[in-house]
């Protein structure tokens, strides 16, 4: 049997060619679907202005508000995935979404955050808040309705929107609360129980994990939306996720403590499997053809009130 040597920020391993070959396949599907995505924008989507919410060149966001508006307008605050190491808000917004919900009478921002290993996920948590904080101290200005507001975000991103709905200190740190988020949607997320993620983990994401989170169960434990779910809660979950095993199982897991917690939970499954499916319901929502568009608008209506 052919042996390779696969290098990593776990060490070095000598692997059978098959599972080596399996992780190369993974890693190039990775690359695959992140190219998908950075090749779904092409150039700037017009009518942003962008703002910076701290000192880091990272710490910017990209806000586009209704072209016509009947009073201030609702806010959707998206995040973007990464494996919370990469990504940007120029590429993993897709096309749709700086375009679709303005025209649905809503100011939509896009933000970059601190990477790892530069950042650790608590200060990414933190850039969330403080991004949306930085929005809402500007909102008569800007013309947006700060008392409607949900956070969006997609892998890691949705983690990240799902652990600021769940550990209340991300917004009291940015001089918010609870009380200033109406609702939050995690795309197809990871790590909503990081302990539970790590374990299950192949060796290709291993590294990521750890990255991430370190090995340390007390901090993985506090970086984990599930086990920090118990009330209070950001008022209102809508989970989705496609056809992974990994994905499903995690959002049915937080699903489960958001409503033992009283906390009002909409769990939505659509086609796709793998990386493939991950990047598509991404790249995707807001087309007015994808499933998940409709879902999601129909949410934010009831959410918002409109």
């Amino acid at each position: 049997m052919r042996k390779f040597w696969i290098a990593g920020a776990l060490g070095v391993a000598v692997v059978s060619g098959s599972v080596a070959q399996a992780q190369i396949g993974e890693r190039w599907r990775e690359r695959r679907a992140e190219r998908m995505e950075q090749k779904a924008v092409q150039g700037r989507i017009p009518g942003a202005q962008t703002i910076a919410y701290g000192k880091d060149p990272l710490q910017v966001l990209d806000l586009w508000l209704p072209k016509t508006a009947k009073g201030k307008a609702p806010l959707v605050l998206y995040v973007h995935g990464g494996g919370w190491k990469r990504g940007s808000k120029d590429s993993a917004t897709g096309r749709a979404k700086p375009v679709h919900y303005p025209e649905q009478g809503y100011a939509f921002a896009s933000i970059n955050y601190r990477l790892v290993p530069a950042a650790t996920v608590e200060q990414q948590a933190a850039d969330v808040a403080s991004a949306l904080a930085t929005l809402l101290a500007r909102a008569d200005a800007l013309g947006i309705d700060r008392t409607r507001v949900v956070l969006m975000g997609h892998s890691a991103g949705a983690h990240l929107v799902a652990l600021v709905g769940t550990d209340e200190r991300y917004l009291r740190g940015a001089g918010l609360s609870f009380a200033d988020v109406d609702g939050v949607i995690p795309n197809d997320g990871a790590a909503y129980d990081v302990p539970a993620q790590m374990r299950e983990a192949g060796r290709f994401m291993a590294d990521t994990y750890v990255q991430a989170f370190g090995t340390d169960p007390v901090r993985q434990r506090a970086l984990s939306p599930t086990l920090q779910a118990a009330a209070p809660n950001a008022p209102q979950f809508l989970l989705l996720h496609v056809q992974r095993s990994d994905g499903v199982k995690q959002a049915e897991g937080l699903a489960a403590v958001l409503r033992k917690a009283g906390t009002g939970v909409e769990v939505a499954s659509f086609p796709g499997e793998g990386l493939k499916g991950h990047a598509e319901i991404n790249r995707k929502l807001g087309e007015a053809d994808y499933p998940a568009t409709g879902v999601v608008d129909r949410w934010l209506k009831g959410v918002f009130g409109r």
